[in-house]
C-alpha cells in the first residue's frame, strides 16, 4: 500500500505546487497550470528505478498517444477555430442583442440568465459567455434600477448552464473522450438532470425581480443571420452529426456570414481562426502532459490504489457514482479549472465506472457536473473573478446569487440516490 502510495506523488507535487502558490501569493493562477503539470512529469520519470528512462519514455509516449486523447485535442482546436471565427463574424452580440430585444424589462434578469445558458451552450465557454454579458449586465442594472449582484448573478449562473452541457464545451469534450462515449448521449443525460435547477433558477431569478418593474429605452440592434452557424452547430451536435463536421461547417458559415456583413475579409477570417485555436493551445497541452502523468502513475500502481481505496468505501454502482462526484469536485477545488480537474480526474473514473459497470456516459455526466459545481462557486476561480472584476464587485458578493450550481448539485445527487441502476435509458 505503501509503495503504490508513491505512485501518486506526481499529483501531490501538482497540488503543492499550484495550490501552494496560489494560498500564498494569493492568486491562484499566479502558478501556470502547464508549468506546474511539467514539473510534476518530471517527478514522476525519477521514480521507479526498476524501469530505464526509455522504457518510461515509452510509457508516457503511448499514453499521450491514446486515441481518446488526440481526438480530444484536435476536437479542441476545431472547437477553438470556430468560436473564434463565429465571435469575430459577430454571431455573439446578435444573439445577445436578439435576446434583449424581445425581453420585456420587467424581465431583464430572467432574460440574462436565459440568454447567458444559450450563449454558454452556443459558444462552450463559460468565461466567454461572462465576458461578453458581465458589461450588459452592468448595463441593464442602471438602465433598469435591478440589483447588480441580481443581474451578474443571473449571468454567471447562465454560464454555467452551458459549460458542462454544450457539446463544443472543453469541459464536456474532456469527459466524453476520457470515458469513451457519444456526446449526445451525454448531452441527454446531462440535460436531465440540470433541466430541474434551470428552472428552479429561472423561478427564483422571476421571484426575486418581479416586484421591480423599469423601463430601459435602449435599442439592441442585431442581424439574426448571425446566429444562424450557432443553430447549425448546436442542431448538427443534437442530431448526432460527427462532431469535426459540424464544427467545420460551422466554421464555414461563420466566414461566409463574417464577409457578408464586412466583419472581416477571408484573408483576415484566418487571423480570427487562429486566434480561437490559440485560446485552446494551453488545455490542448495540459491534455497531452495529463496522460503522461496518468501512464506512469498507472503503471506504478497509483490508480489501482485509489481504485481499491474507493472499493472499499463504497457499495454498488451509487457508492461509485459518489465517489466519482467528490473525487472531481475535489480535484476542481484545488486545480480553480473545471478543464483540467476533468482530465485528471477522468482517467481514473473511467476505471471505476468500469470497475463497477457504471455506464459511461453516467460517469462522464457526472464528472462534467461536479466539476462544475466547484468551479461555479469557488471564489479563486476565473468565473467569478472575471465576473467580478468587469462590474466592480467582489467574488464573494456574488456568491450569494448563485442559485444554479447549487441546484444543479442538488439535482445531481438526487438523481444518483434514486435513479434506478438497472436502466439504460435515460
Amino acid at each position: 500500500m505503501k509503495k503504490r502510495g508513491w505512485a501518486l506523488l506526481p499529483f501531490i507535487v501538482f497540488i503543492v505546487l499550484f495550490a501552494g502558490v496560489g494560498i500564498i501569493s494569493g492568486d491562484f493562477y499566479g502558478m501556470p497550470a502547464l508549468v506546474a503539470f511539467v514539473a510534476a512529469l518530471f517527478v514522476g520519470m525519477t521514480q521507479n528505478r526498476n524501469l530505464s528512462f526509455d522504457e518510461k519514455l515509452h510509457i508516457i509516449a503511448k499514453g499521450a498517444g491514446d486515441v481518446n486523447i488526440i481526438t480530444m485535442v484536435l476536437i479542441f482546436i476545431v472547437a477553438g477555430a470556430f468560436s473564434g471565427v463565429v465571435t469575430a463574424a459577430g454571431g455573439v452580440d446578435s444573439t445577445v442583442n436578439f435576446g434583449l430585444s424581445i425581453m420585456p424589462a420587467k424581465f431583464m434578469v430572467v432574460g440574462l440568465f436565459i440568454i447567458g445558458c444559450f450563449i454558454s451552450v452556443s459558444m462552450g465557454t463559460s468565461m466567454g459567455t461572462i465576458t461578453a454579458l458581465a458589461p450588459i449586465a452592468l448595463g441593464v442594472s442602471q438602465q433598469t434600477g435591478f440589483p447588480i449582484t441580481i443581474c451578474i448573478g443571473a449571468v454567471v449562473c447562465g454560464a454555467m448552464f452551458g459549460d458542462n452541457l454544450s457539446m463544443i464545451s472543453d469541459t464536456t469534450i474532456a469527459a466524453v473522450r476520457t470515458q469513451g462515449c457519444e456526446m449526445r448521449d451525454k448531452f441527454k443525460q446531462n440535460f436531465f438532470i440540470v433541466l430541474p435547477a434551470a428552472v428552479v433558477t429561472l423561478i427564483i431569478f422571476y421571484i426575486e425581480t418581479m416586484g421591480l418593474t423599469y423601463k430601459t429605452e435602449t435599442v439592441y440592434d442585431y442581424h439574426f443571420v448571425q446566429v444562424i452557424p450557432y443553430l447549425v452547430v448546436l442542431i448538427g451536435a443534437l442530431i448526432g452529426f460527427n462532431v469535426f463536421l459540424v464544427l467545420i461547417s460551422g466554421i464555414i458559415l461563420s466566414i461566409i456570414v463574417g464577409v457578408a456583413y464586412g466583419k472581416f475579409t477571408i484573408i483576415e477570417s484566418f487571423t480570427a481562426i487562429g486566434d480561437g485555436m490559440t485560446g485552446l493551445f494551453e488545455i490542448s497541452i495540459i491534455s497531452i502532459i495529463v496522460a503522461c502523468i496518468v501512464s506512469l502513475i498507472k503503471e506504478n500502481g497509483g490508480i489501482d490504489l485509489i481504485i481499491d481505496i474507493i472499493k472499499k468505501r463504497t457499495k454498488g454502482k451509487r457508492g461509485a457514482e459518489f465517489g466519482i462526484a467528490v473525487l472531481v469536485f475535489l480535484v476542481d477545488l484545488c486545480t480553480a479549472n473545471n478543464t483540467v480537474a476533468i482530465v485528471m480526474a477522468g482517467p481514473i473514473a473511467k476505471q471505476i465506472g468500469d470497475e463497477f459497470e457504471v455506464e459511461p456516459k453516467r460517469v462522464a455526466s457526472i464528472l462534467d457536473i461536479f466539476a462544475s459545481v466547484g468551479q461555479g462557486l469557488i471564489p479563486y476561480g476565473a468565473q467569478l473573478l472575471t465576473a467580478a472584476a468587469l462590474v466592480g464587485l467582489t467574488p464573494l458578493d456574488i456568491i450569494p446569487r448563485l442559485y444554479y450550481p447549487i441546484l444543479m448539485a442538488v439535482s445531481a445527487i438526487l438523481f444518483m440516490a434514486f435513479r434506478p441502476q438497472k436502466t439504460s435509458a435515460l
